[in-house]
């Protein structure tokens, strides 16, 4: 198996066979801090360290269990809710405001509507309600489409759940290989797809399987024309050409096999195809400090990398290997064993794939009517879930004034 090595001296190696806590590394230089830093994501991911007279040598496990990744995420959580700590807690009105209690969820007669985050309080909203899930939250480049999803069966509409759409990654081969993209196929007809960057309930109605709900209404019809009249007369930003036709829609799973998009199904099609697994290249198993101190490394040696929508990978990523560049780590190794994820897809036409590969001019699509989808919802999984005593019980406990972002 590969391993990664970290060129130490005497000195750091002593600071290194100590355990590093979260300040331990503040009086190093920075070269060494970044060194330190990096040790510390990867011996919480249970990497085995090899210390020697000028190195660590790093060996990565074969896998991440469930457990460690979960660990990982709640780390990456709190540090965006504490480096947002004052926002959050100027806007915990939101809570209150916008929440349902468990009696009024299970008293509704769950009647969703899609309200498209347009004024800054919407935005504010979707924000705050963001920092709910334990995976990181950082906002997508390019087209983008946030939702509130709210309950239209109570007067004050509170939100089931939020959801959000932006530009597909550009480089997700597993993806690829589905579509049948090459590097040219996929230039060309990539504007053609939108990754779901969030999707997910709210208390109380997770409990009643909202996140399942959310995940009908973005493959419905109104969903689809939504972003057709947002982008009817925009030109995207690399190739300047109109893109107002969604052919798919594609996420991502960070736990293994989701319950959520599991057997979301309709007219017996299933919506929700899982389409692979990520092979993990990326940056989420590493930690935001980290990373801050890579990019104070980089400045300090007038080393610019810049964060242009369209300049090439993303910014984090180039900035990753442009430190481990000049600190001599191998930035592929490093960078290989992030965590993986299951992708799934979701077609919205007859003819998805033969028009991604740009066989076909013109979409068939599938006529997904939100209300049939929201009425199916309620047969197939709402009301067997209303009949169960525990569900019953963990609803009718929430109240709005319960509800914390920590």
């Amino acid at each position: 198996m590969s391993c990664l090595n970290l060129e130490t001296n005497p000195w750091l190696q002593q600071v290194l066979q100590s355990p590093i806590g979260d300040n331990s590394c503040d009086m190093l230089p920075l070269e060494d801090k970044v060194k330190a830093l990096i040790l510390r994501d990867l011996l919480f991911l249970n990497w085995k360290a090899d210390f020697r007279t000028d190195k660590v040598t790093l060996t990565p496990p074969s896998t991440y269990d469930k457990e460690i990744v979960r660990a990982s995420m709640s780390i990456k959580r709190r540090e965006k809710i504490h480096r947002h700590a004052l926002w959050l807690d100027a806007h915990s009105n939101f809570a209150s405001e916008n929440l349902a209690s468990g009696e009024q969820a299970l008293g509704s007669s769950l009647h969703p509507v899609v309200e498209v985050c347009k004024t800054r309080k919407q935005f504010e909203i979707f924000r705050f309600f963001r920092f709910y899930w334990s995976s990181p939250y950082s906002d997508y480049v390019g087209r983008r489409i946030k939702l509130l999803i709210r309950d239209a069966g109570l007067p004050n509409l509170p939100l089931i759940g939020i959801a959000a759409l932006g530009s597909s990654i550009v480089h997700i081969p597993e993806r690829d290989e589905w579509v049948g993209w090459d590097k040219a196929k996929r230039t060309e007809n990539l504007v053609y797809a939108m990754d779901a960057f969030v999707l997910g309930a709210l208390p109380p109605y997770t409990h009643l399987l909202g996140g399942k709900l959310i995940s009908y209404i973005l493959a419905s019809n109104e969903i689809r024309y939504l972003y057709e009249t947002k982008y009817r007369n925009k030109l995207t930003n690399i190739s300047k050409r109109k893109a107002n036709r969604l052919a798919c829609i594609f996420t991502t799973s960070l736990y293994g096999k989701s319950s959520q998009y599991n057997r979301i199904k309709f007219r017996e099609r299933l919506l929700y195809q899982r389409i692979g697994r990520t092979k993990g290249y990326g940056t989420l198993h590493l930690r935001d400090d980290t990373f801050d101190a890579m990019r104070q490394l980089m400045i300090s040696h007038n080393l610019s990398v810049t964060n242009r929508f369209g300049d090439g990978p993303a910014w984090r990523m180039r900035l990753i290997r442009t430190a481990c560049e000049y600190l001599n780590i191998d930035q592929r190794l490093l960078l290989k064993h992030s965590f993986q994820r299951d992708i799934y897809a979701v077609p919205l036409a007859f003819n998805t794939l033969e028009f991604l590969r740009g066989e076909h001019k013109h979409l068939r699509y599938y006529n997904y009517k939100m209300s049939e989808l929201v009425a199916y919802w309620r047969n197939r999984w709402l009301a067997p879930r209303k009949t169960r005593g525990e569900v019953v019980e963990k609803t009718l406990d929430f109240k709005p004034a319960q509800f914390t972002i920590s």
